[in-house]
């Protein structure tokens, strides 16, 4: 089974943000830290997920069992639910369910803060990566 550890972070809401990625399973592991320029906090964590999917998409890990973990309430609950209240949200969301359903077998989970640490280490250096690209 293939774990992906996902995290979006913003210094500010909104501000400069970052997607953390950190991918484990078949006895390797892979970190992405990817800046997305400004936005909300929430739209980075949809944004942390939308790459994630399309990096194991690219990877040829549909047919493989993926299972993400996320320490956003509102995309899992939005994924579980497949429905956002935040109409900013929904393009958000529909493009993320769009690509869940390229998978055999998708699983996401809501995991605390606490067991999420590399993921948010990765988006808080796409920050300071995004920083960078703006000087």
């Amino acid at each position: 089974m293939i774990e992906v550890y996902i995290d979006g972070a913003s210094a500010g809401n909104p501000g400069p943000s970052g997607a953390g990625i950190f991918i484990k399973g078949n006895g390797t592991s892979e970190r992405y830290s990817i800046p997305l320029g400004n936005m909300s906090n929430h739209e980075a964590e949809f944004h942390a997920f939308i790459e994630a999917l399309n990096i194991c998409k690219t990877k040829g890990l549909t047919g493989s069992i993926v299972s993400f973990r996320t320490d956003s309430e509102l995309v899992n609950m939005s994924v579980e639910r497949e429905f956002t209240k935040n109409k900013s949200y929904a393009p958000l969301l529909e493009k993320a369910l769009e690509l869940t359903n390229k998978f055999d077998l998708f699983f996401m989970k809501w995991i605390p803060s606490s067991e999420n640490k590399v993921a948010d280490e990765l988006a808080r250096l796409a920050i300071q990566k995004n920083n960078h690209e703006e000087k």
